[in-house]
């Protein structure tokens, strides 16, 4: 792994901190839906403070595309955040300018203030020199912990980590070690479970992976597209059917790569998707015109869980099914529990992440039980593809 600073290696202590977080959390009636966000980055903000730093805390929330829009500010957030630190939170009308300033100013050792959405202003998607001059003025030291916006180079994610002493925050820290065990320098055998609706989505994750893992599952919608590829029937199932030259190159590939492709060997078909409708199990290569895939089969869920007990390292990103809807979430949980019990025993080192991907864990009851579950979507898949992502990148070269 390329090397980066970390809050161990700068002091703190009476100077302004501006870290970088991810608090675009779901929101209902002006209320937190899910504080999972807040409550990975509060340890970070709680740390600095007790450090006796004057912590400034960064953020967007939405997309205002650039004006301020007040049921996306960020003042909602100060009570939620302030609860999860169980430490007082002040809060700035602006995060530049006169406002902000005044705010930062105010703070005495150990205090912690949030300013407003980052995107009331166009400049911060635009990295935009200006407005990081602006931004960086209120700060001596930047933290970044917003891993889930790593893959954008904004002012707040790129351009500050160019300007201030740069370093990762804990839960950023968190995330990169455990992908460099997933896939930088990983014990082997290595699977990858890639799921989801469509093949279109993935194509640059399939390809960079079936370089870098031992099996590859495919499972999903996607996984039809590959049984459409091999001339399997796959029925009315959701199936980018344009795109099965592209599924057979990625499989020409892994065996170039001796990296073997896993596809469902059974299936649980319906004729609609929709709770409790009718099902059944058949073989893969039995689906009738009339029907949809909407699952894997009890064969193909002991052919997995095989595997996997033959795997050091497991990297998921996507349901096996549409795990949504009953019956249909069977093949995703009974995979998901073997995981995390494989994980448990010592036997897996076990990295996750995806939104869907954390609500089937979470549905299968084993959200807690991975080595490692990411919160971050856009960036955990750019990850995946092999990219660089601007707001690492920049840390690594503050280093």
């Amino acid at each position: 792994m390329p090397a980066f600073k970390t809050l161990d290696s700068v002091p703190v202590a009476g100077k302004r901190v501006l870290i970088r977080v991810d608090l675009n959390v779901p929101m209902e009636n002006g209320k937190v839906t899910d504080m999972t966000r807040i409550e990975r980055v509060a340890p970070t903000i709680a740390e600095l403070a007790s450090k006796d730093a004057k912590v400034v805390v960064l953020s967007h929330f939405g997309r205002p595309g650039g004006k301020v829009v007040p049921e996306m500010s960020l003042r909602a957030l100060v009570e939620p955040l302030s609860s999860s630190l169980k430490r007082p939170v002040a809060f700035a009308e602006d995060c530049v300018g006169p406002l902000a300033q005044q705010a930062v100013a105010a703070l005495k050792n150990g205090d912690i203030v949030l300013l407003e959405n980052l995107r009331f202003h166009k400049a911060e998607e635009k990295n935009e020199a200006a407005f990081i001059d602006q931004l960086s003025v209120l700060g001596d030291i930047y933290v970044n912990d917003a891993f889930s916006c790593a893959h954008r180079a904004h002012a707040s994610t790129e351009g500050l980590a160019n300007r201030l002493p740069a370093v990762a925050g804990r839960l950023m820290q968190a995330e990169l070690e455990a992908l460099d065990k997933a896939l930088g320098n990983p014990k082997r055998p290595v699977a990858a479970l890639i799921g989801g609706a469509k093949v279109s989505t993935k194509l640059e994750l399939l390809g960079n992976l079936v370089s870098k893992v031992d099996r590859l599952v495919i499972g999903g919608g996607m996984a039809n597209t590959f049984l459409h590829a091999q001339g399997v029937n796959v029925g009315k199932s959701l199936c980018e059917k344009d795109l099965a030259d592209t599924a057979r190159d990625i499989m020409a590939k892994a065996q170039t790569s001796k990296c073997k492709v896993l596809l469902p060997v059974d299936a649980v078909i319906a004729g609609e998707l929709k709770q409790g409708a009718a099902s059944r199990t058949v073989d893969i290569a039995a689906v009738p015109d009339d029907q949809m895939i909407l699952d894997i089969g009890p064969r193909s869920i002991a052919a997995l869980n095989a595997e996997l007990a033959e795997c050091a390292t497991l990297v998921w990103n996507g349901p096996l099914g549409a795990f949504e809807v009953a019956p249909f979430d069977a093949g995703t949980t009974a995979v998901a529990q073997q995981a995390a019990a494989l994980t448990r025993a010592g036997k897996l080192l076990s990295v996750a992440g995806g939104g869907d991907t954390v609500a089937a864990l979470a549905h299968a009851g084993v959200e807690e039980q991975f080595s490692y579950v990411s919160t971050a979507g856009g960036a955990f898949l750019e990850w995946l593809e092999g990219k660089e992502l601007p707001g690492v990148a920049a840390l690594v070269r503050a280093a």
